[in-house]
C-alpha cells in the first residue's frame, strides 16, 4: 500500500520505515541510507550503519518483494584496520551506491578520515566477497555515482567536490575506473530554490529514451537549520555534461517523523533505485 503526502511527486510506502536500528541483529547506534539491487531472485539492500563507537560501516539486508527486509547477522564491510586504505577509513565508510556493469557490482562510497571525505570504489560479484579497488578522488569529495555503461568508450561518474565551500555536481571520465579526469561542473545550486545551498548526486544515473535520469539531493538553509530534499535532472545520453531538463520542485521532502527527527534532522536522501519490469521506479 502506498500513499501520496502533500505535494510530493513520489509515493511513500505505507509501512515505512523499512529498516530501523531495532531490526539490526548486532549493536548499533542508527541506520542510514542504503543502495538496492536485484540479485539471484531477491532484493538486496547495502546500507550504512553507525556503530556504537561512532564510525560507520555497511550491512546487507534481503527481501523477496523489496519491502520486508531481514538483515544479515554480521556487517559485510568494515573500515580497514591495516593496508593501504586503512588511514583513509579511520572515521568510517559511508553512503554506498551500487552500479551493475558487465557482470560486476561496483560500489562507490565515501571513505572518511582526518584527511576529509574521499571517494573509494569496491566491487563484488556475489555479495559475499568485497574487493576494494582504489581511492578515486582527492580529499573533500563525496556523493560519487557510476554510470551503468561507458560514455564514448570511457567510464563516467558524477561526484560532489567542495571548492570554495560550494557544492555542485561534476562529471569525470576514466579508462580504467582508477585514474579519472576531464572533469567539469555540470549541475549547480540555484539561489531561491529548494536546492539553493548545496547539491549532490544520489542515485546512479538511470538510462531512459529521453536521457540520463539523475535523482539528486539538494540542501536549503533555513532559520531552523538545513533541509534536504530529493529532486531530478535529465542529462544528455551522448554528453551527460549537458542538461536537458531539471525539476523546479523537489520530488520528495521530509514530512514524516522518521524524516524530520533523527541523527540528522529534516532529511530525505536517496542512494539507489530499482527500475522494475513495468518501468516503475522503487
Amino acid at each position: 500500500m502506498v500513499r501520496k503526502i502533500g505535494g510530493d511527486f513520489l509515493h511513500r510506502y505505507d509501512e515505512n520505515p523499512i529498516l530501523t536500528a531495532e531490526d539490526i541483529p548486532f549493536r548499533c547506534n542508527t541506520v542510514f541510507n542504503g543502495s538496492p539491487v536485484k540479485f539471484d531472485g531477491e532484493y538486496l539492500l547495502l546500507f550504512r550503519v553507525e556503530g556504537q563507537q561512532g564510525y560507520s560501516f555497511f550491512a546487507l539486508a534481503r527481501s523477496k518483494k523489496g519491502f520486508y527486509y531481514e538483515v544479515d547477522e554480521k556487517p559485510v564491510m568494515l573500515p580497514e584496520k591495516s593496508g593501504k586504505f586503512a588511514k583513509y577509513e579511520k572515521r568510517g565508510i559511508e553512503d554506498p551506491r551500487i552500479t551493475f556493469m558487465d557482470g560486476v557490482y561496483y560500489i562507490l562510497f565515501t571513505a572518511f578520515s582526518g584527511f576529509g571525505p574521499m571517494i573509494e570504489i569496491a566491487k563484488t560479484e556475489d555479495f559475499k566477497k568485497y574487493e576494494r579497488i582504489a581511492l578515486i578522488s582527492s580529499p573533500g569529495n563525496k556523493d560519487g555515482v557510476l554510470f551503468p555503461e561507458k560514455i564514448k568508450g570511457k567510464y563516467a561518474r558524477l561526484d560532489r567536490p567542495i571548492g570554495n565551500n560550494v557544492g555542485s555536481i561534476w562529471i569525470s571520465y576514466s579508462d580504467d575506473l582508477i585514474h579519472w579526469g576531464h572533469s567539469r561542473a555540470v549541475i549547480f545550486p540555484r539561489p531561491g530554490y529548494w536546492d539553493s545551498y548545496r547539491i549532490g548526486a544520489s542515485v546512479p544515473p538511470i538510462k531512459t529514451d529521453k536521457g540520463w535520469l539523475e535523482i539528486y539531493h539538494g540542501l536549503r538553509m533555513t532559520a531552523s537549520g538545513p533541509i534536504y530534499h530529493a529532486g531530478s535532472v535529465l542529462l544528455d545520453l551522448e554528453d551527460p555534461s549537458k542538461i536537458i531538463a531539471r525539476c523546479d520542485e523537489p520530488m520528495l521532502s521530509p514530512r514524516e517523523n522518521y524524516e524530520r527527527i533523527g541523527d540528522v534532522n529534516n532529511v530525505v536522501f536517496a542512494s539507489g533505485a530499482i527500475v522494475e519490469e513495468d518501468r516503475t521506479i522503487k
